[in-house]
Order: structure tokens, then sequence, then C-alpha cells
């Protein structure tokens, strides 16, 4: 087991545009390499970015080097992983494909306790890995689940380096409705759980139950419940009151998306009950949205139906 002990530090309060001062300091881990060995289907290396005193975050590529920047961006509790079977289809089509791993997930640095997670920090460190580190202009977000509640607050609080945007089973709670029901308790299963199952959890998000090893990969990055503070972090840091601290910046985004002038897809799947009814939202809201339906995939669009996605994706960019 690898515990360090970084200066990774960022603020909790963020604002747009500020820089974010150091606070406590972190205690760390990094899952071996080892880990990772069994994985099939995914024979990308792995490049690491600081993203700020040392906290790695993790991050694969594909494509030329000189294509159109399109970084996909998962959730929770999964890595880059998920997009494996997007991956190849985008690079095929001429794009340069960047696909992270969150901090707190997959290769990335994982901090060792809940409470070092926040929806303000995690905005920042893709802001930095994005932005600063890898010095992206022009480029698409792909967003899904927790990768769409970090991706569209990137977009709306910097325009000027997005080119356009698809959001995919995920969305931009600000608190002022109530959650449904299926992801309340999904939020108390994560929470209460003595033993975190990551592959249950992506198994129960999925049409069509993934194979072991797929499922044997979800939980690599995590060799013992020490390593989840990132998964169980997740669900607790959305937006479920109006006074939440992530509140007012979700809204300032929402209401900046509403005046959105750039590309944006709304690709959802149809059987997916936590996100259901989110498209008609971001559709309704964002100026020229186009929307498309991905049929008999459930949250984890990825799993179900990923050459679908890829599809829809690389004919959205083409366009």
């Amino acid at each position: 087991m690898a515990h360090l002990i970084l200066d990774a530090r960022v603020g909790a309060r963020y604002r747009p545009g500020m820089t974010v001062s150091p606070a406590a300091p972190m205690r760390i881990l990094r899952t071996p390499e080892a880990r990772f060995a069994a994985v099939p289907d995914f024979p990308y290396k792995p490049s690491f970015l600081d993203v700020g005193g040392g906290l790695r975050m993790a991050y694969v590529s594909d494509g030329p080097a000189d294509g159109p920047p399109i970084v996909l961006l998962h959730g929770e509790p999964t890595w880059s992983f998920l997009w494996r079977r997007v991956i190849p289809v985008l690079a095929g089509a001429g794009l340069r494909v960047i696909a992270p791993d969150l901090v707190g997930f997959g290769r990335s640095d994982k901090p060792a306790e809940v409470a070092d997670h926040s929806y303000a920090r995690h905005v920042e460190w893709v802001r930095t890995a994005l932005f600063d580190a890898l010095a992206l202009h022009d480029v698409t977000l792909v967003g899904h689940d927790w990768g769409g509640l970090i991706g569209l607050r990137l977009a709306a609080e910097h325009p000027e380096r997005v080119a356009g945007f698809v959001a995919t089973n995920t969305g931009l709670p600000t608190g002022d409705r109530r959650m449904p029901d299926e992801w309340l308790r999904f939020r108390e299963e994560v929470r209460s759980a003595p033993t975190l199952d990551i592959g249950r959890l992506v198994a129960s998000g999925c049409q069509t139950p993934p194979p072991a090893e797929v499922l044997a990969a979800y939980d690599a990055p995590f060799p013992d419940e020490s390593y989840k503070a990132g998964p169980r972090a997740m669900p607790g840091l959305v937006p479920t009151t109006p006074d939440d601290p992530a509140a007012p910046a979700n809204r300032a985004a929402w209401q900046r998306l509403s005046t959105w002038d750039k590309p944006f897809l709304v690709a959802f799947s149809d059987r997916d009950p936590i996100t259901d009814g989110v498209a008609r939202v971001l559709a309704r809201t964002v100026p020229g949205a186009h929307s498309v339906t991905i049929a008999g995939a459930g949250h984890f669009v990825q799993e179900d139906a990923g050459p679908a996605l890829a599809a829809a994706i690389a004919e959205f960019m083409t366009r």
C-alpha cells in the first residue's frame, strides 16, 4: 500500500477565475500499477499531470496530436476505462482524445479522507489539468455522471476555452428540486455500506451485466477500503438543498448555459431512472442543443451501448 503525504492542497471555496490558496495537507494514496495489469481491452499507457502541490491526475490519450481535442470525463465510481469502446472510434475520426481519471479514481492520486473532497476542488483539479497543464483550447468536453457536473461548470465558467459540449446521462443539480428516490437510496447505500463494492455499483447501472473481468477492472483502482474516499464522497457532494455550498455556482452556470452559442449535444440513454427527465431540461435550456437517444442502455451507457454513443459523438463532431 502506497501512502504519501503531499502538499496537495486547494481551497474549499472556489469562485470562477480565483487562484486557490493552500489549506491543510492531505494524506495521498497511489494505487500500485500492478493492479491494472489484467484490465481488458484498454491498451493505453497513462500519463500524469500535477494539479496542485504534487497531486497527480492520470489520463490516457489517442488519435493525432494535432487533431481537434476532445476530453472524455467519467463519473462515479468509474475511471477512464469506462470509455474504452468510445476512444478508438473518436481517434479513428481524427480527433485528439484525452480521457482523464478524476482525482480519487483510476490511476489518479487518491486523497485518503472523504473530507478532502469537495465539488469546488474537483472542478479546480480538472480545470488545472485541462487548461493549465495541457493548455487546451477549442476543446469539446464530454461529460458523463460527475464528469458532467464538473464539465458543465467548466464550459459555463471558461467558454473561451470550450468549443462544444456533449452531455450524457448527467446534469447540474442546484438543490432547488428533489433528487430522484433511486438516487437518494444510492447515496445512502454509498454512505453506510461497510464495504463499498465498486463493481456491483457499476453493474447495477447497466442493463446488461458486464462480465467478471470488466467488473474487476472497475475494482482495480481500489486495493482496499482506504482508497475509496473519492467514491464515498461524490454522492454527498451533489447539491440537494438550496443552501448547498455549490448551489450558487451551479445556478450561475445554468444562467450562462441558457445563452450558450456553441454546439451542444444531449446524448442520453432511455433506461436511466437517475437522470430521467434531465435530457429534456438541458435540451430546453441550451439554445440550439441537438438531442439523440441511445436505445436500450442504462446509466452506464458506455457499457450497454458504447459503439452507439461513440457514433453519436463522432457524428456530432463532424457536424
